[in-house]
């Protein structure tokens, strides 16, 4: 089935990160809805603020920034003008930059030029092999990391969660080829999903896939049912094809959006040690202190309204406090 498109008008591009915490100042985000449709999206409780429903009207009914390149063109430039230039530019803290759409409507193509030419540093996170296709703008300029979004390899735990998203195997490819060319890579290993892809043996298998193909880094985070609207989502499709894990789950998430340090703490170590083995995380990986999870407590400190903005919500419902003092990729906020 075709998504509905529909342009929408936008008076910025780059919109101001007001997180102490975060490693940047700015974020772009050229869609509002997903074609990937991953179960586990934060930025799926987001539709509501366009007046659409939380549910898989979320993958089907795509907005687009009509104009998007220019508008930030003409950000940039009155921001030259005033000195205050950006320091990071994070791309796709949301809704995936590469997904289907983009490669007709090449909105995150022309921002990637835009920020180029005015030599702006910035990252970018996707699923998509799609980057490569602007492999020749990332190779001007410059780039902080393509952080490549992977957190199972298992064919029928990503067709499951992740329906309409590129394959695991076309990710790696991906990692690989922006790696041969010198483009800097960060796995974001995440979300782990409890009982499912965060094994001792699920972890070393990824792991050593991601450093074989010549990631850099890699950052570790697990899942997070941040919103009534989807938690309600990702447990109709863990009703769906795993049906015993229910109750688990529900256990694991009652009155919380994150899971309990009992769960959290030794999950987290085992995975971490695997790409820590490997180089790919920093030694104080398992050593940090998680928050709680629950629902209102420090894990909903991301949650901040900003005037003509959405929330900022933590994408893919990773959180910005775990990753301080650690030697991972920090979690990337988004305002819309």
């Amino acid at each position: 089935m075709r998504p509905n498109v529909e342009p929408m008008a936008a008076k910025t591009i780059l919109n101001r990160v007001r997180v102490p915490a975060m490693p940047f100042d700015w974020s772009i985000n050229p869609y509002r809805g997903c074609q990937h449709g991953c179960s586990f999206c934060y930025a799926r409780s987001t539709h509501a603020f366009l007046g659409q429903p939380a549910d898989d009207t979320f993958q089907r009914h795509i907005f687009w920034k009509e104009g998007a390149p220019d508008i930030l063109r003409r950000q940039l430039a009155r921001l030259a003008r005033q000195g205050r230039m950006p320091d990071h530019v994070a791309i796709g803290t949301a809704t995936d930059p590469y997904q289907p759409l983009e490669a007709k409507a090449m909105l995150t193509r022309g921002c990637l030029e835009a920020l180029a030419d005015y030599g702006v540093p910035f990252s970018v996170t996707t699923r998509s092999p799609l980057v490569l296709r602007d492999l020749d703008i990332l190779l001007r300029a410059r780039v902080l990391s393509v952080n490549i979004s992977l957190h199972t390899l298992d064919m029928a735990i990503w067709r499951r969660f992740e329906p309409a998203s590129p394959a695991p195997r076309r990710r790696l490819e991906t990692i690989g080829r922006l790696a041969d060319a010198g483009v800097p890579v960060t796995v974001f290993a995440a979300p782990m999903l409890p009982y499912l892809t965060d094994s001792r043996e699920t972890a070393a298998e990824l792991a050593e896939a991601c450093r074989s193909r010549g990631a850099g880094r890699a950052m570790i985070d697990f899942l997070r049912l941040q919103t009534p609207e989807v938690k309600q989502w990702f447990f109709g499709v863990l009703e769906r094809h795993y049906p015993g894990l229910v109750p688990v789950y529900g256990k694991l998430f009652y009155l919380r959006a994150g899971l309990p340090d009992s769960y959290l703490r030794p999950a987290r170590e085992r995975v971490a040690a695997e790409f820590r083995r490997r180089g790919l995380t920093g030694s104080d990986e398992s050593a940090r202190k998680p928050d709680d999870g629950r629902i209102g407590g420090a894990a909903d400190a991301g949650y901040a309204a900003a005037p003509g903005e959405t929330r900022a919500i933590e994408a893919d419902g990773f959180m910005s406090g775990a990753f301080r003092s650690s030697g991972c990729a920090l979690v990337q906020l988004t305002l819309f």
